[in-house]
């Protein structure tokens, strides 16, 4: 009795303590499949022509001096000029270094043998951007011209599964942008250009619309900040998980030879990537689940009288640079890391960071290897299988 009544005794702890371990581990792994199905977001912000050396060293001493390029050195040197490169960088893109340099990380400092480049021939913006969302240099030369593009991008691919469906869209500046996303064949709510936002009663759309109108010479690139709030309405009141933002004035003001304007536009970029980080961490739909990557389409001139061209012949058009920072994302800063990545990687990059692989028959391009927390790398490679 004493044996049997002994055993009694110690069986129900130790039933209870496997039965505890058993509810843990169900725990553990309903937390896993949560965090898993999640719904992830990805904002990709480009701002167009933008170098990598301003990105990195900040005003460019050789310009931000040249009357020929700034109407008044003086105050420009006021705003963003300063002792080193650290500083000069900071001053003009205080969000990019702030916040991006300590939470995320920064690609492209050659200084560093750090290296982004783009991949097609060409170095302007058609083929970049058909070969940031495509991952397909294209070797048929398409100009900058509303010609609907034949490949596959990567916002098509993923409307067409089930978890993004309805919940991609696009904002540029630029007007060409319908046609490179091909809007025609893929039906994404692609706004670019003067294209008047959706008349669905809401009163900051009229007034988007209503400032748009009254615009009375139009080029093919729209103000940035009326591209920025389309973008921020639409993103407040129909919470898509997938959003491209192309700005334009970067490119414009530097092919009109404004260096003043071109910094003053660099420094305006930064504050609206500011203020929606700061929305989207503010915002319980949106916090903690959603990842940035800022880039461009192509570089530019390498010389300073050089800065404002790009293309084929001119050095330095090929040399490009990005940023990411989200959840997951180790706070590396700035890479210094003797490395190459490209442009044709972008697409298969966002797919992996949603845990996608993109797959359109001619994007071959591997995605770039982004340092992960290890939680994160794990829920990573489980979604990728």
């Amino acid at each position: 009795m004493l044996g049997l009544y002994s055993s009694s005794i110690f069986a129900k702890p130790i039933k209870m303590k496997f039965v505890f371990c058993c509810y843990s581990l169900l725990i553990s792994a309903a937390a896993i499949a949560q965090s898993d199905s999640s719904p992830q977001n990805i904002f990709i912000i480009t701002t167009d022509g933008f170098r990598w050396q301003e990105v990195f060293t900040g005003a460019d001493s050789d310009l931000i001096s040249n009357p020929r390029y700034v109407d008044d050195t003086a105050l420009l040197k006021q705003l963003y000029w300063d002792s080193t490169a650290e500083l000069r960088r900071q001053k003009l893109m205080p969000f990019l270094w702030n916040i991006v340099a300590k939470q995320g990380q920064l690609y492209g400092n050659r200084l560093y043998e750090n290296k982004v480049n783009v991949s097609n021939f060409y170095k302007i913006s058609y083929p970049g951007y058909n070969e940031m969302f495509t991952g397909y240099p294209d070797p048929v030369f398409i100009p900058n011209i509303p010609i609907y593009n034949r490949n596959t991008n990567i916002f098509e691919y993923l409307n067409s599964k089930k978890e993004y469906s309805g919940k991609v869209a696009a904002f540029s500046s630029w007007n060409i942008f319908s046609a490179i996303l091909n809007k025609r064949r893929t039906h994404l709510p692609v706004n670019s250009g003067y294209e008047n936002l959706p008349d669905d009663s809401s009163y900051n759309n009229e007034m988007i619309n209503v400032s748009q109108d009254l615009i009375v010479h139009k080029k093919n690139t729209r103000y940035d900040l009326l591209t920025y709030l389309s973008a921020r309405e639409y993103i407040e009141h129909n919470q898509p998980k997938v959003v491209l933002i192309g700005f334009g004035e970067t490119d414009e003001f530097a092919h009109g030879k404004r260096y003043d304007l071109y910094l003053q536009q660099a420094a305006n970029v930064d504050k609206m990537i500011a203020e929606l980080w700061y929305f989207v961490q503010t915002n319980s739909f949106y916090r903690n689940k959603t990842t940035f990557i800022i880039t461009t389409d192509h570089g530019r001139g390498k010389n300073p009288t050089a800065w404002y061209k790009h293309g084929i012949l001119t050095k330095g058009s090929g040399e490009t640079w990005f940023a990411v920072i989200g959840p997951g994302i180790s706070g590396r800063g700035e890479i210094k890391s003797d490395q190459q990545n490209y442009q044709k990687q972008m697409a298969s990059t966002i797919a992996s960071l949603l845990g996608e692989q993109f797959d359109s028959g001619k994007n071959n391009a591997d995605p770039i290897f982004i340092p992960m927390t290890t939680g994160y790398n794990m829920a990573l490679s489980r979604q990728s299988k």
